[in-house]
């Protein structure tokens, strides 16, 4: 009986867990607008699969180049509706997402969906794989 309780309680996400990923997830929004490349090194996963609504699917260079070389440009982010679901060392992260961009100098706005995949490794958690897709008009 003591191992299905120990069994149970270790395979509860601890709250503190989506707290953390809410955390990560508010950096990557800030240095997606800073285009900081050493924090966006740092919250991006060597494998990273970065998906635009375009279709286009970046790795973790070209999604690094794009912002710092101003091809892509978050002026500036708001997120809502965000959900969190951890489970062991993966976090799915959903919102919905309008910015201000300025892309190659052009001024323009999006408001798409976003699926985030987290990871949690030595380094803490790391951002996996991104899907942007178009939200239905109402």
């Amino acid at each position: 009986m003591g191992v299905s309780r120990l069994s149970a309680v270790a395979q509860a996400t601890p709250p503190t867990e989506a707290a953390a990923v809410a955390k990560v997830v508010e950096s990557f929004r800030l240095a997606l607008i800073s285009a900081d490349s050493t924090q966006l090194s740092n919250l991006v996963s060597d494998r990273l699969s970065y998906g635009h609504s375009s279709g286009i699917v970046q790795n973790k260079a070209t999604f690094i180049h794009a912002l710092t070389s101003g091809s892509s440009d978050f002026v500036g982010i708001e997120t809502t509706e965000q959900s969190i679901q951890v489970t062991g060392t993966t976090a799915i992260v959903r919102h919905n997402l309008s910015a201000t961009t300025n892309d190659g100098g052009k001024p323009g706005s999006v408001k798409l969906g976003i699926l985030l995949v987290w990871q949690k490794s030595k380094a803490g958690w790391q951002l996996l794989a991104r899907q942007a897709f178009k939200l239905p008009v109402n």
